[in-house]
């Protein structure tokens, strides 16, 4: 895991967050582990947003030095590789679940299947403001 040398002191709180996991990509990633249980270096080349293998081996990398992800080799294939959250990673769930309500408020996406709001799924929003805690756990407990 990658040590924080002293440049990051007195740094902006933000800019320090940005720098870890602020681009498209790692938040991507992220998402696709916390919501759609995505594990495999070939599930996340999947994703529709069409990351290439050079940009997905350099973010998945740089989220492990982070230490937002772990990689471990799959007992079942030794061809492939696990990505998991580490707990700095599941860490990140609460704001991604604010990021998502943000968008959704300020992003209107009129063509949207009944069953999804602005691109998120409309049982997430509902639980989410139902009982955020309840549903807080329930994802962090399927990753496990």
């Amino acid at each position: 895991m990658k040590k924080h040398e002293n440049h990051n002191s007195g740094k902006c709180p933000i800019t320090f967050a940005l720098d870890i996991f602020g681009d498209k990509w790692s938040l991507i990633i992220l998402r696709d582990i916390l919501f759609k249980g995505k594990k495999y270096y070939g599930e996340f080349l999947n994703s529709p947003e069409k990351i290439s293998t050079n940009i997905l081996a350099s973010r998945l990398s740089k989220l492990e030095s982070e230490g937002l992800i772990s990689k471990t080799q799959d007992s079942k294939n030794l061809s492939k590789f696990i990505y998991r959250l580490t707990c700095k990673g599941k860490d990140l769930l609460p704001l991604l679940l604010d990021m998502i309500e943000w968008s959704v408020k300020y992003n209107p996406q009129p063509d949207t299947p009944d069953n999804v709001i602005n691109g998120a799924p409309r049982n997430l929003l509902t639980r989410l403001h139902k009982d955020r805690e309840r549903l807080l756990n329930e994802i962090l407990s399927k990753l496990e």
